[in-house]
């Protein structure tokens, strides 16, 4: 008999901030999302505590009553973890630490985490380490508090090197040690690269858990692990596609989110080489989150750090499934209509019409506008196909002559 699997979930809680930059709205659904992270970390989430500040607090993040308030709650629930919204400098994460006396982690460790979770092949990791040890370096006072003084007396004089200064240069030389792997792994997947040929390269980038890796799945016929948690995807997957007879080739990316380490940005720097080096960018939005226009700023954010803004890019809608939109009532003057309020058709006719026909709304899951989804991709990776190669026009037809009448 098999036995059931009991999945153990570590506690702990969140702690956000409303500063003069962020609102009372902006910090719940931040925290909304960095629950949704401690979940995919593998945590569960027993309470949220937030204050209002002007800016954060230099010693400790937030001030001293907040701070008291949750000691109080870590001590009666024996919470073990205790997760802040924002990256904590060196210094307050030693503070906390003494006031709390649990694990303090902060966003961008507990993305390197999930990150660490998810690498599989040799290259992933390595750019994970890379990361987490960069990460690392400023904040490894606060791990060796017992150590940072020479005992005196017989046989324990050395050369004078405490154990941090030590353990700062055994991390400092594994880090140079990565970034020399990091060179020759650009190097080999530069030559990968170069080896596809002049097959037209397209790549799905867009904000984590958007239905990325579902729809490579479809589309490639595939079988890329795609799962609703964060950071699903981490390895860079290509495959070959061909529509009607025209070949090209697909990457899966890793997916984007709000308040990006850039240590993340940097050490990933090949994984996005795979956007940098694309012919055609499909942009994947979950319309059915309620926050998908602040998604698609962070992602054109990224894209602009890496220079690959200017591409040809198509707008894909996913989730249409699972869109709904919010109940409006026109007799209420109380209550505003936003864009929460709108119809998937309403929404076609805003700032979406403008996109010169480089949107499609689809669900991956369910298939549904598929057969419109490869129209539309057959005849933007012709059009780049063509521009490159004149003389093979007449291989690859237009799609309506190809398939005799236009496909819904």
């Amino acid at each position: 008999m098999l036995e059931v699997e009991k999945i153990e979930y570590e506690k702990c809680i969140l702690v956000g901030l409303v500063t003069q930059k962020q609102t009372h709205e902006k910090m719940t659904e931040y925290l909304d999302e960095l629950e949704f992270l401690a979940y995919t970390a593998g945590a569960e989430v027993l309470k949220r505590f937030s204050q209002k500040l002007e800016r954060p607090n230099p010693k400790t993040f937030i001030g001293t009553g907040k701070m008291e308030d949750v000691a109080a709650y870590v001590e009666q629930h024996d919470v073990g973890t205790v997760i802040f919204d924002d990256e904590l400098t060196p210094g307050q994460q030693r503070n906390i630490e003494a006031l709390l006396k649990c694990k303090i982690v902060d966003r961008t460790y507990l993305i390197l985490d999930i990150f660490a979770q998810r690498a599989q092949t040799s290259y992933a990791r390595t750019q994970v380490e890379l990361a987490q040890y960069e990460y690392l370096l400023p904040r490894l006072v606060g791990l060796w508090t017992h150590l940072e003084r020479q005992r005196g007396g017989i046989g324990m004089r050395g050369p004078g090197e405490t154990e941090i200064e030590t353990d700062r240069r055994i991390v400092r030389d594994r880090i140079t040690l990565l970034k020399k792997k990091m060179k020759t792994i650009d190097k080999q997947m530069s030559t990968q690269r170069g080896n596809r040929g002049a097959l037209v390269r397209v790549a799905l980038v867009g904000y984590t858990n958007v239905g990325k890796s579902t729809l490579m799945n479809v589309i490639s016929k595939s079988k890329v692990f795609a799962e609703n948690k964060l950071f699903a995807t981490l390895d860079t997957t290509v495959r070959k596609v061909v529509i009607g007879n025209l070949p090209f080739l697909l990457s899966d990316t890793v997916g984007f989110i709000r308040k990006l380490p850039t240590q993340l940005v940097d050490s990933f720097k090949s994984t996005l080489d795979e956007v940098r080096e694309a012919d055609l960018l499909l942009h994947v939005v979950d319309i059915s989150h309620p926050q998908f226009e602040d998604h698609i700023n962070a992602v054109n954010k990224i894209l602009d750090e890496i220079k690959s803004m200017d591409k040809p890019t198509l707008m894909v809608f996913n989730k249409i499934d699972a869109y709904k939109a919010e109940a409006y009532d026109d007799d209420d003057l109380m209550v505003e209509r936003t864009g929460a309020h709108y119809s998937l058709e309403e929404w076609k006719e805003t700032w979406m019409s403008r996109t010169n026909g480089d949107a499609i709304f689809i669900s991956a899951l369910n298939k549904n506008n598929f057969d419109s989804f490869r129209k539309k991709v057959y005849e933007r990776v012709r059009e780049i196909h063509v521009t490159r190669f004149p003389y093979n026009e007449f291989l690859y037809p237009e799609y309506i002559d190809q398939y005799g009448q236009e496909e819904e």
